[in-house]
């Protein structure tokens, strides 16, 4: 035996023991959770939102060149978005998860677009009525996409 040089807690964790036992909530798990539950409450009431009373705003961010009615491209970037953030919020398990925060930030990257056109078409909407503001806004985009990557990525261990 003093030859041994195992690790006891690796092989507690690779027990059937210890995978029956319930995973430890590390800051770092709870924090992607709330976030991700965060991202999926913003989501679904920015969609509601498209729908309701904000639809006039979101206008302003779909592009002149779009080849499609703006009003009906709010419209179904709401639906999108009620879908995204209702699914945000109810799936939890990976690989899913995973997939879920693929798509939001796909989706994130897909509207890009419309906030290059709102600077360069110096169309108002939302408070952004100057080239300033607009301009200042488009870094948020990234943000967004970083948030949806991050709050659903896989653990460390991959499971």
């Amino acid at each position: 035996m003093a030859g041994r040089t195992e690790d006891w807690s690796s092989m507690e964790q690779s027990s059937p023991a210890a995978a029956s036992r319930p995973r430890s909530r590390s800051p770092w798990r709870i924090g992607k959770a709330v976030a991700q539950g965060a991202l999926g409450a913003v989501l679904a009431s920015a969609g509601v939102s498209h729908l309701t009373t904000a639809r006039q705003e979101f206008r302003a961010q779909v592009p002149s060149w779009f080849p499609a009615d703006p009003d009906t491209v709010v419209l179904v970037s709401g639906v999108v978005e009620i879908l995204l953030g209702s699914a945000l919020l109810v799936t939890w398990k990976q690989p899913h998860r995973r997939r879920v925060g693929l798509l939001v930030a796909a989706f994130f990257v897909a509207v890009l677009p419309g906030n290059v056109a709102q600077l360069l078409e110096q169309k108002d909407g939302f408070g952004l009525d100057t080239d300033a503001k607009r301009l200042a806004r488009l870094p948020f985009q990234a943000v967004l996409v970083a948030w949806a990557l991050l709050s659903t990525r896989r653990p460390r261990g991959g499971r």
